[in-house]
């Protein structure tokens, strides 16, 4: 049996000394929730020891749901920060810009260790802005650098580009990892046409993060379509899982590149038609004037209805409904200032049924 160990993702520098331990095999890891208002979080103790080939216990992000423990291997992570590194071209800096309670933050600090390179650490307890990026990523100074964002942070990022401060700081990554949902495609388009390297990156918790770039999976991880839902096996799986995770996710495969539909979880049924509240959502931010959307359901005379959640400028909510093309319109759409967000950045679905309904 190893030891856990436990540090606050209010302190950083003490979790990356613990994953140099985590690193070496002398201890297991959880990061403990921020603290609020300077009262501890209240969260399950993790057990004193637990088996001698677990590096790092994690939690999911709970978007649709609550979240749950998952007990990552040390020889998954490490298999996972390899494969990685060797896409990308080679180990580097890495930029913290994610909570490190979740899958994608952990692994910027497992990676740097890994590496045995010293990352530079934005302040994930103050809203993420373009301003704190360009700050930041000016301490950068490994000769190859990389981070990893969530697609709301990468849509701030796309929305100020036409600033040179913030263009160059894209532009000085090799690679800049974009997961934890389907990202903007306007907001990847555009950066891509100005050269900056940003990756789509698909996993999971369970995978150790991301384990598919681009919709090509990492050496040494297989992925498959079973009954329409992303299967993945491979060196990188949590703890419990057998050879296989099958996800949520529904997925295809063409000429061996994957590309991810949406979830399961969120197909509805309304007036006996199947409706992807994640296909909405893309749909939504075509429309001109849309800069964030989010898409939940509503029990209705139709079983369920689609409604919207739409940050936008200079167009009205009846304008959204009319310019969307599906066959079952959104009942209700609401324009609100900001989209409630769990603290890993990912959407708070749950909070935003309750918006819909207010």
């Amino acid at each position: 049996m190893k030891p856990t160990q436990t540090e606050k993702a209010s302190d950083p520098f003490a979790v990356l000394k613990m994953m140099t331990a985590v690193f070496d095999g002398t201890v297991a890891g959880f990061v403990s929730p921020e603290e609020i208002t300077g009262n501890k979080v209240e969260f399950e103790k993790v057990p004193d020891l637990v088996s001698d080939d677990v590096g790092l216990i994690i939690e999911s992000s709970g978007s649709t749901g609550s979240p749950k423990r998952i007990e990552l291997p040390l020889a998954a992570l490490k298999a996972s920060a390899k494969a990685s590194a060797s896409r990308l071209g080679g180990e580097g800096q890495w930029l913290l810009a994610l909570p490190l309670t979740y899958v994608a933050g952990a692994n910027v600090l497992f990676r740097s260790a890994a590496a045995d390179t010293q990352p530079v650490i934005m302040n994930t307890r103050v809203p993420f802005s373009a301003d704190g990026f360009v700050n930041s990523a000016s301490l950068m100074q490994g000769q190859r650098r990389y981070t990893s964002l969530v697609p709301v942070q990468l849509d701030r990022l796309a929305a100020k580009v036409s600033e040179s401060p913030v263009l160059q700081a894209l532009l000085s990554f090799d690679a800049i990892l974009i997961g934890g949902q389907s990202p903007n495609a306007k907001s990847m388009r555009l950066l891509k046409q100005l050269g900056v390297k940003v990756i789509e990156s698909y996993g999971a918790a369970e995978t150790c993060g991301g384990c598919v770039y681009d919709g090509r999976a990492l050496d040494g991880v297989n992925v498959e379509v079973i009954d329409g839902l992303v299967a993945v096996s491979g060196s990188t799986l949590a703890n419990g899982l057998g050879e296989k995770y099958l996800s949520n996710d529904l997925g295809e495969l063409h000429e061996g590149l994957l590309r991810v539909i949406g979830r399961s979880d969120r197909v509805i049924i309304s007036g006996g038609k199947k409706v992807s509240l994640d296909t909405i959502e893309r749909l939504v931010l075509d429309v001109p004037g849309v800069k964030e959307v989010m898409a939940v359901a509503i029990q209705s005379q139709w079983g369920q209805s689609p409604c919207l959640l739409v940050v936008a400028d200079g167009i009205s909510e009846n304008q959204i409904a009319a310019d969307i093309d599906v066959e079952v319109k959104p009942e209700i759409v609401k324009l609100v200032q900001d989209l409630p967000r769990l603290s890993s950045g990912k959407p708070d679905y749950l909070a935003a049924v309750e918006l819909i309904k207010d």
